[in-house]
C-alpha cells in the first residue's frame, strides 16, 4: 500500500463538526450494543474504528445515517438531527456516502445503471449529467472501461472500487465504510484503500471501520478502540499505536499487530 501521508488535508476545528453523537445508546432488544457514544467529527477529520468483532463498531457507523436507530441520545449530521422525521432522514442519507463490506451493486443492471440510479431518482440529476458524473467517478477510481459490464462480469476489487464510485455520484459530505477490504482477495485489498487515500488527499470527511492498520497509520487524523460498545480509547495515529493508554487496547494491538 502507499504509504504516503495524505495528511496536507487537516481537518477543521472540533467547533465546525458535521457529525456529533451525545450520550448515545443502541440496544438490540436486551442486548445494550451501544453505550454513552459521544464524539465529534470536524469536516475534513478521518477517523478510523478498530475493535473486535462485536464491539459495535459498524452498528455505530451504521447509526450515522439511520441503517440502525438510536433508542437514547442525539446524532446530528451537518446540523440536522436524525429523529423519526422522515424528510430529515432523507436529506442525511442524501449527504452520507456508505460502502458496506459486501458491494450492494444491483446484479441486474450495468455499471453505469448502477451509478446513475441514485442521482437521477434522489437528486433528480438529469440522465445525461447523471452519465457524465458517473463516468467521472468510473475514471476516477480507475474502471471506467467496465461501464457496460454487469457487476458479476467484475472482480471483488473492482465491484467495491463501483460501490465507491457509486457514493460520490450522490456528492456526499461524509463517506462511511463499513470494513470495506474484509471480504476481498489479498491481491485486491491495495486496490480499494489505494482509491480511499486518494479520498482522504481530497479531503472528504471519512469514518472507516477496519483492520487494515497500516490505512489507519498514514491516512487516519485519529484512530478509535471500541470494545463492549463502548469507546476506549481515542487518539492521534501515533500516540494510539506508539503510547495506548488502555490495558484492553494494548492487549489488541499486540494480537492483531503480529
Amino acid at each position: 500500500m502507499n504509504q504516503t501521508s495524505p495528511n496536507q488535508t487537516e481537518p477543521a476545528t472540533a467547533d465546525d463538526a458535521i457529525i456529533e453523537i451525545i450520550d448515545m445508546h443502541k440496544w438490540f432488544g436486551e442486548f445494550h450494543v451501544l453505550q454513552n457514544i459521544t464524539l465529534k467529527v470536524a469536516r475534513k477529520e478521518r477517523i478510523v474504528i478498530c475493535g473486535p468483532s462485536g464491539s459495535g463498531k459498524s452498528t455505530l457507523i451504521r447509526c450515522i445515517n439511520r441503517l440502525e436507530e438510536h433508542q437514547k441520545g442525539r446524532i446530528i449530521v451537518d446540523g440536522i438531527e436524525l429523529t423519526n422525521n422522515v424528510k430529515n432522514i432523507e436529506k442525511i442519507r442524501a449527504e452520507v456516502g456508505m460502502v458496506f463490506q459486501h458491494f450492494n451493486l444491483f446484479p441486474h443492471l450495468t455499471i453505469l445503471d448502477n451509478l446513475t440510479l441514485g442521482p437521477m431518482w434522489v437528486r433528480k440529476v438529469p440522465r445525461k449529467e447523471a452519465e457524465d458524473a458517473a463516468m467521472h467517478y468510473l475514471e476516477k477510481v480507475q474502471i471506467a472501461e467496465q461501464a457496460k459490464k454487469y457487476p458479476g462480469q467484475l472482480s471483488g476489487g473492482q465491484q467495491q472500487r463501483v460501490a465507491i464510485a457509486r457514493s460520490l455520484c450522490m456528492a456526499p459530505k461524509v463517506m462511511l465504510f463499513d470494513e470495506p477490504t474484509s471480504a476481498l482477495d489479498p491481491e485486491m485489498i491495495k486496490e480499494v484503500l489505494d482509491v480511499m487515500i486518494d479520498l482522504a488527499r481530497e479531503g472528504m470527511t471519512m469514518l472507516v471501520v477496519t483492520h487494515e492498520m497500516g490505512f489507519a497509520k498514514s491516512v487516519a487524523h485519529r484512530v478509535l478502540f471500541m470494545d463492549y460498545g463502548q469507546i476506549v480509547e481515542a487518539n492521534t495515529p501515533d500516540e494510539f499505536f506508539d503510547n495506548p493508554q488502555h490495558d484492553r487496547t494494548k492487549l489488541f494491538l499486540s494480537q492483531i499487530l503480529q
